[in-house]
């Protein structure tokens, strides 16, 4: 078997202007498209990340609040690679955007940092 690379990945939120705002007007993805599910009364943006990567946005009417501590199973972070965590700090906070102070990595010795969504999603930031 082979797995190329992740395709997409998915995310609930619970609005959508403030989704948009924060991951399009923000972060800076573009809109591939945008559909209204009348069978399930919700909303769908998918973005493009890069030329292999896609963010999956559904817009949900009041999903259940994230598990903060203790974690739940599923998905922990979303985290982006980028070529200086410290550049990208600094462009994050010029958007209102705050930011955990930098640290490195126990493991790998690489610079990385965590903001959040509207919603509370932890996005990291990786060398």
């Amino acid at each position: 078997m082979k797995l190329n690379s992740i395709h997409h990945v998915a995310i609930i939120v619970s609005d959508l202007e403030a989704a948009r705002q924060f991951y399009v007007d923000k972060l800076g993805f573009a809109v591939i498209r945008e559909n209204y599910r009348s069978d399930r009364g919700d909303w769908k943006l998918d973005l493009r990340v890069n030329d292999d990567t896609e963010l999956e946005i559904f817009v949900e009417p009041n999903p259940p609040k994230r598990v903060n501590r203790p974690e739940a199973c599923g998905l922990r972070h979303l985290a982006f690679r980028v070529d200086s965590v410290e550049d990208t700090v600094r462009e994050l906070e010029g958007l209102g955007i705050r930011c955990e102070p930098i640290r490195r990595d126990d493991y790998t010795g690489a610079s990385m940092t965590f903001f959040f969504d509207p919603d509370g999603l932890p996005l990291e930031l990786h060398e």
